[in-house]
């Protein structure tokens, strides 16, 4: 998988989460341990994305809500289609993100507009257009406005079904192909000097 390199930093000194370093996750490959490799992957994206805008706080804002929720889908996609990165298949990703999940369902005839004035208005011009808004109140979508607390929520089950898969599938699966083709790529980014 990965070789250490004489200029880099040791890979049990590289963190891929909290408790989890690039050694500790080659170990759980290696050992074919899944439910372990499973609780790492629901960690580092716990501690990641969807803590950071759950934890109990007073500037809690839908807007940061949906900034953190547009990286994760993009992340969780690459993850599933066992994808290095997700450069030029962004707007690709998020279709395929909306039509994979139940808890989506309602975003699939719009994706491609949430992913313009939602994904692109917030990550790029920090706002977002096209006559998109963001609330924390009413239903998960009405229109173009969106409640962040809901999208979170379906995003949290998503991804929890995500972890549900790692943790049930054979080892040579596809979703389990795939994880470890994206794995490759986050250890080596993460221990390239």
């Amino acid at each position: 998988m990965l070789a250490e390199h004489a200029t880099m930093e040791p890979l049990e000194n590289i963190k891929l989460s909290n408790a989890c370093t690039v050694s500790q996750y080659m170990h759980m490959v290696a050992t074919q341990d899944k439910v372990a490799i499973a609780d790492f992957i629901e960690q580092r994206f716990l501690e990641r994305y969807l803590n950071p805008v759950t934890l109990k706080c007073n500037s809690k804002n839908g807007f940061s809500i949906m900034a953190i929720s547009c990286l994760m889908i993009e992340a969780l996609e690459c993850y599933k289609q066992g994808r290095a990165n997700s450069k030029s298949l962004s707007r690709r990703m998020f279709k395929d993100f909306f039509h994979s999940h139940t808890q989506f369902s309602s975003f699939r005839r719009v994706s491609s507009d949430f992913y313009d004035h939602v994904r692109c208005g917030i990550l790029h011009q920090a706002e977002t257009t096209g006559g998109w808004r963001i609330v924390r109140k009413g239903p998960l979508i009405e229109g173009k406005v969106i409640n962040a607390t809901k999208f979170e929520r379906a995003l949290r089950e998503a991804f929890t079904d995500y972890c549900i898969r790692l943790k049930v599938e054979d080892w040579d699966s596809p979703v389990w192909e795939s994880f470890k083709q994206k794995m490759e790529s986050v250890c080596a980014n993460s221990s390239t000097p």
